[in-house]
């Protein structure tokens, strides 16, 4: 069961446009290492876990990977709002503009839509938690990069929130990992 809570993880008030942020900022939305491919990763791995606690764990994660989603589309969006069609196509996105005007379509930030074929699920629960290890770090890294490519100081606050639930995603995953590994999985 879901709950809709109709307020975001982290308030989102970005007062400039920057229509290169927005591109780039793309990629943690329908990107290889982005938040959809994550939440739709977790969300299809949790039926393979042996217990409660791993289903739970997953589902939960999926579940804050659909609202980093919404995040990084609202940040896109608030880069956006104020752009002409001249500057769209100026910081690269006058496809996106042609083919969704300033509606936020899953691709990364070349334009690739997303697919599923950037993460697996298999049968096997610790195959599927280092994979998951894995997603988290490279989020963090592309969060890293993402803050490196920024001053706006509205900006930046979100991508370390952003950056720092990676992280403890992370811790999360190796915990369950460990305690799998334990009992003989």
């Amino acid at each position: 069961m879901f709950k809709y809570v109709k307020h975001l993880n982290y308030p989102i008030n970005i007062k400039k446009k920057d229509l290169k942020m927005a591109k780039y900022l793309l990629t943690q939305f329908g990107g290889a290492n982005g938040e959809l491919g994550a939440s739709l990763r977790y969300f299809s791995q949790k039926f393979t876990m042996p217990d409660e606690r791993g289903k739970a764990l997953l589902n939960d994660i999926a579940t804050e990977e659909l609202g980093h989603c919404e995040m990084i589309c609202t940040m896109v969006s608030q880069l956006v709002k104020d752009a002409t069609l001249e500057e769209m196509e100026a910081a690269g996105l006058g496809s996106m503009y042609a083919e969704h005007g300033k509606g936020i379509y899953p691709s990364d930030s070349f334009g690739n839509p997303f697919t599923v074929t950037y993460f697996a699920v298999t049968g096997d629960v610790l195959a599927n938690l280092y994979e998951d290890m894995a997603a988290e770090e490279k989020a963090r890294a592309t969060y890293e990069a993402l803050i490196n490519m920024t001053d706006d100081e509205d900006v930046i606050g979100v991508l370390l929130f952003l950056r720092q639930r990676e992280i403890v995603h992370f811790n999360r995953f190796k915990a369950l990992y460990d305690y799998y590994k334990k009992k003989g999985y």
